[in-house]
């Protein structure tokens, strides 16, 4: 990184929190820290990170996937409330294939907690499993995606004169990217899509 002047961009510290206490029985984490998948939909990670321009905020709610670390599903909003995650985990679910159950792990975020995110998890056969209070390292995987976005098209970046609508659009156009084009190491230098397609694996 020397000879080449390379300089690492510095994480800026996550402010949003949507933890409002217990309000329905956690289950227990079941992934533990444990972000290996043996395929596709097994595991999938979620959590919300926000995203503050002039102009406003945005909120952007994705399932990742622990097998590839391909984005199911995301949803943006400008609120982080439960309309925005249910319609994310919503759209995800209609990635499966009927006899595919994943487990969905997320922090204790209240929405995780909300009755209609229960429901949507149990009707289409889904197991959850929720990070211990205040842990972020149970959900690092997940932190880890939101740390690539935002270090690689996010930070350093004006985005004066930059509506919400276009931002979105803009953190869109990077996820597309990410999963057809983005090369990762533990990948074997290959994207998710294109990963998926090598192994034969239905996309």
């Amino acid at each position: 990184m020397k000879e080449e002047s390379l300089v690492v961009k510095i994480r800026r510290r996550r402010k949003y929190n949507s933890y409002q206490g217990e309000l329905s029985m956690a289950p227990e984490n079941l992934f533990n820290r444990d972000f290996h998948a043996d395929k596709p939909n097994e595991k999938w990670l979620t959590d919300i990170t926000e995203f503050s321009i002039p102009s406003g905020k945005g909120y952007l709610s994705p399932a990742i996937d622990c097998f590839d670390g391909m984005p199911v599903s995301w949803r943006m909003g400008v609120s982080p409330n439960a309309n925005l995650v249910n319609a994310m985990l919503r759209d995800a679910v209609n990635t499966l294939d009927p006899e595919e159950k994943a487990m969905i792990h997320s922090d204790r975020g209240c929405h995780y907690q909300w009755p209609e995110w229960i429901k949507i998890v149990n009707d289409a056969g889904l197991t959850r499993s929720m990070s211990r209070k205040g842990c972020s390292p149970d959900n690092a995987a997940c932190e880890g995606f939101f740390g690539h976005l935002k270090n690689e098209m996010f930070y350093n970046r004006s985005w004066e004169g930059c509506s919400i609508a276009e931002l979105k659009c803009e953190i869109d156009s990077y996820i597309r990217w990410y999963c057809t084009d983005r090369i990762k190491s533990t990948l074997g230098g290959l994207s998710p899509l294109q990963h998926r397609k090598e192994l034969g694996v239905a996309v």
